[in-house]
């Protein structure tokens, strides 16, 4: 991304009621830190939404460029903590209030573990 105050929001879907959703910015230059705020749906959501929403974060050309990822995701969010534990490296998590932060180590593009 070339501004630094740029975002992305990106939804999940099934049918036409949003499920999951994130916003996503990172730095502007290659091997930064890109962040995201990962929500869902109260109530009950199909499983694999909160997955798919990961894996829509981690496939952005902006975050697979970024050496690292920060985010935030409401606590006990247990299908998007495993799913960022499969796709990223070197994963801690933290309880802040309503809310676990997650930090993780990223591979370079070329080295992402498969989907």
């Amino acid at each position: 991304m070339t501004d630094p105050d740029a975002s992305r929001h990106i939804e999940v879907k099934d049918g036409d009621h949003t499920v999951a959703s994130a916003e996503v910015s990172a730095s502007p230059e290659p091997g930064g830190t890109a962040r995201a705020t990962l929500r869902a749906a109260s109530g009950h959501i199909a499983p694999g939404s909160r997955a798919s929403l990961v894996d829509a974060v981690m496939d952005l050309p902006e975050v697979q460029e970024s050496s690292r990822l920060e985010a935030g995701m409401p606590l006990g969010d247990d299908e998007s903590l495993k799913r960022l534990r499969q796709r990223a490296d070197d994963l801690t998590a933290r309880p802040a209030g309503s809310t676990a932060l997650a930090q993780a180590k990223l591979a370079p593009a070329d080295e992402s573990r498969p989907a």
